[in-house]
């Protein structure tokens, strides 16, 4: 919408579907291979690059070596390569990126971070590489620290996918067994608000910056609360909790993040709280499921 779907060249190592091509331009790209990235880049002549490949958390822990390849040598390329060509580079760092030793309620930007997970090890390392570049070699690096980033989508693999999962089974089935127990609060975002704080930090003035990674959050929720909050558009759905190996990581990861610094540096300003998120996803998801004739009778809307 701000650029022109021609100005933005997605890559994958996927072949697209029908619709991500009619959205704009497509490289295939395989960031284990830095030839690979530049020609993309030198072709299209871009200027910024917005580094999203990894694997996240869970999934990383159960493909170590992938993670490192992906994750570690993937940024190490990508860096190398806006080093090279004189972009500016984006890639986003994450709340797995502390540790249990970190202050957790709140996480300042600057603390002790001394992540447990190959993800959160890979983070810091990006963040770390991404600041000395800045300082060394000049390079434009920026990172924004995401909390769990709620969708329509699908998730990926990531400690947080149950805050998409519930809705989806309040809708479809009115049931859910949820991995983490139900006091667990993690910070978290609403995909339009993180599309936003991207943008923005990407625009923002490079003299307005006082650090190269910054936290942003919405809110932070247990799993309880957003039962609590479907339950007001699905009154009888059903949630039991079946802690796993999921939790661990979780009682590592901050309960509050605080983005004082992104709110007074850039401006930053969330406009989801849990209450909107939760109508507007309970809006889309029954959307879907209706089309697909999969709703719940437990549904209230």
């Amino acid at each position: 919408q701000l650029y022109g779907n021609e100005n933005i060249i997605n890559s994958d190592i996927n072949k697209p579907s029908n619709e991500e091509t009619n959205n704009g331009p497509f490289c295939y790209v395989n960031v284990a291979n830095r030839n690979n990235i530049q020609k993309c880049i030198v072709e299209n002549k871009i200027d910024w690059l917005v580094h999203y490949s990894a694997l996240l958390s869970a999934v990383g822990e159960q493909n170590l070596q992938l993670a490192m390849q992906v994750n570690i040598e993937g940024f190490q390329n990508a860096i190398d390569v806006a080093k090279q060509q004189r972009l500016r580079i984006f890639c986003p760092s994450t709340i797995g990126a502390f540790g249990a030793d970190s202050p957790r309620n709140p996480t300042p930007d600057v603390t002790i971070q001394r992540p447990r997970t190959i993800y959160g090890v890979s983070k810091v390392y990006m963040e770390l590489l991404g600041e000395y570049y800045h300082h060394r070699f000049g390079v434009d690096f920026r990172s924004l620290r995401y909390p769990g980033i709620i969708s329509t989508e699908m998730p990926g693999g990531g400690t947080t996918d149950y805050a998409i999962q519930m809705f989806y089974a309040a809708l479809q089935t009115g049931k859910y067994k949820c991995y983490l127990r139900k006091d667990t609060r993690m910070p978290m975002m609403y995909l339009p608000d993180c599309i936003r704080a991207t943008t923005e930090i990407l625009q923002a003035p490079n003299e307005a910056l006082k650090m190269r990674t910054y936290n942003v959050t919405a809110m932070s929720f247990t799993p309880e609360e957003l039962v609590d909050e479907i339950r007001k558009y699905v009154p009888h759905f059903e949630v039991s909790y079946d802690p796993d190996d999921r939790q661990a990581i979780a009682d590592s990861w901050p309960e509050v993040f605080d983005d004082s610094n992104a709110r007074r540096d850039w401006g930053w300003q969330h406009s989801y709280d849990l209450p909107a998120m939760a109508e507007e996803m309970i809006t889309l998801i029954k959307a879907q499921t209706e089309e697909s004739g999969n709703i719940a009778k437990a549904a209230a809307i």
